[in-house]
């Protein structure tokens, strides 16, 4: 007799929470769909054995839930506790007339990635990586980024700003899908500064995007057209020093591709930053660039505990377009900058997850270490 799939939704109405996860893999043990490495399910929402990296409990002895052990770093290019605040800036030349042209070399590669500790996923990356690497740049600066398809299947990079349409990276469009083998140069203009994305926009777009072929994309505002508060987001400027700046991809796994996810992250590991912190300093102001690229689910979130934050939708102006809040809602590619401190708080963990349970409780589950 065939046993029924389960995926999420279905265990999810077994009981609300980890500990209905982990009843029902006691109750009928069975291995994680899709899961190459045959992780049971109840590692999903286990809490974390004795003797785990920060594991915090309360009085009572619960603590939040995780996952059980760790993934094997060796297998991420980078790994997030450093991927969250590394910048790729490229290389770059001064033409004759003073243009600054700023270069990347980018490939795309099918690399078998650890999601979740012993859950594996046969994704298609920017450099061997989930998320791609950072770019960033100078407003007004020329970009060229050579892009090599070295994976198995057609892939572009569409990058969220200004180009041309031969620039666009769409299939049957411009230069359109970069076969294997292949490769283009896109060129274009830094332009508007902000916080954005790139992604493969090869068809059909849901199977490469949610695969892992998208990064984020920074362009740094010109403190000569837009004044003294563009200076504290521009690195090469002194003001721009007292900032934390931190990257964070919201994104998930379909781990048995039935068009609904398993696994909820934030740069790619579940619970990464529950088991190991980011670390920051109370002193000093906090930046992060959020970009939710989450496939098959309509509105992914970002909730601060103990704070408030004031938020730049895209990141393309230099005023808040909201102040003094604790969540904010992004579409699939919607992106923003928060700021905040921990200036007025004791030193300790503060939490910070999707205001979805099933999605904190599924991976989307971080913390700040405030020193």
């Amino acid at each position: 007799m065939n046993r029924p799939r389960l995926n999420r939704r279905a265990l999810f109405r077994l009981g609300a929470g980890s500990g209905a996860l982990a009843g029902a893999a006691a109750a009928a043990p069975f291995l994680l769909p899709g899961s190459r490495s045959g992780a049971a399910v109840a590692d999903l929402a286990a809490t974390p054995a004795a003797g785990t990296h920060d594991q915090h409990t309360t009085k009572e002895g619960h603590s939040p839930s995780a996952t059980v052990g760790d993934v094997d770093l060796t297998r991420f290019k980078v790994d997030p506790s450093v991927f969250v605040s590394t910048f790729d800036y490229g290389e770059t030349t001064r033409m004759a007339d003073g243009t600054v042209v700023r270069e990347w070399q980018i490939g795309a590669y099918d690399v078998e990635i650890e999601i979740a500790p012993g859950v594996s996923f046969p994704a298609w990356t920017y450099n061997g990586q989930v998320p791609g690497p950072t770019l960033r740049a100078n407003e007004g600066e020329r970009l060229r980024i050579h892009f090599v398809n070295a994976g198995s299947h057609p892939h572009t990079m569409h990058f969220h700003g200004i180009h041309s349409s031969f620039h666009d990276g769409v299939t049957g469009i411009g230069r359109g899908d970069v076969e294997v083998g292949e490769r283009f140069v896109y060129e274009f203009t830094a332009k508007p500064f902000g916080c954005h994305l790139y992604h493969c926009h090869t068809a059909p777009l849901k199977r490469h995007i949610h695969k892992g072929l998208y990064g984020t994309f920074i362009i740094n505002p010109d403190p000569t057209k837009h004044g003294d508060r563009a200076k504290a987001r521009h690195p090469d400027r002194p003001e721009s020093d007292a900032w934390q700046e931190f990257v964070m991809v919201m994104n998930a796994f379909d781990t048995n591709f039935d068009a609904g996810n398993e696994v909820y992250c934030v740069n790619s590991v579940a619970f990464h930053y529950m088991k190991h912190p980011i670390v920051v300093d109370r002193t000093r102001p906090i930046r992060i660039y959020l970009v939710n690229i989450t496939e098959f689910d309509p509105i992914n979130s970002f909730h601060l505990h103990a704070n408030f934050f004031d938020y730049y939708d895209h990141g393309t102006t230099l005023e808040p377009t909201l102040r003094t809040v604790d969540t904010i809602m992004q579409a699939q590619a919607q992106r923003g900058i928060l700021e905040f401190n921990f200036a007025d708080h004791e030193p300790g963990l503060y939490m910070f997850h999707a205001h979805v349970s099933e999605f904190a409780e599924l991976g989307w589950m971080s913390a700040f270490d405030v020193r």
